[in-house]
């Protein structure tokens, strides 16, 4: 794993986010529709935390820190 950059992983993931709320949605309607609409909402989500994280690659362990707390109110 010497050419694995966990950097690198957390930058394609934010431009997987970003692709995300990009995408076009299908000539689809309904339930379809929903579907997708759903699906997209949660790709983004997942994306978008792993692309927020920080990271650590130590003794072989990688490690993804994604503080979940709501911002503070100061």
């Amino acid at each position: 794993m010497d050419d694995f950059d966990p950097n690198e992983m957390v930058t394609r993931f934010r431009e997987r986010a970003a692709a995300v709320k990009k995408r076009n949605l299908p000539p689809v309607g309904g339930d379809e529709r929903a579907l997708f609409i759903a699906q997209a909402q949660t790709d983004f989500r997942d994306f978008a935390m792993i692309g927020d994280s920080e990271v650590a690659l130590e003794d072989g362990v990688l490690t993804l820190r994604i503080d979940l707390r709501p911002p503070s109110g100061d």
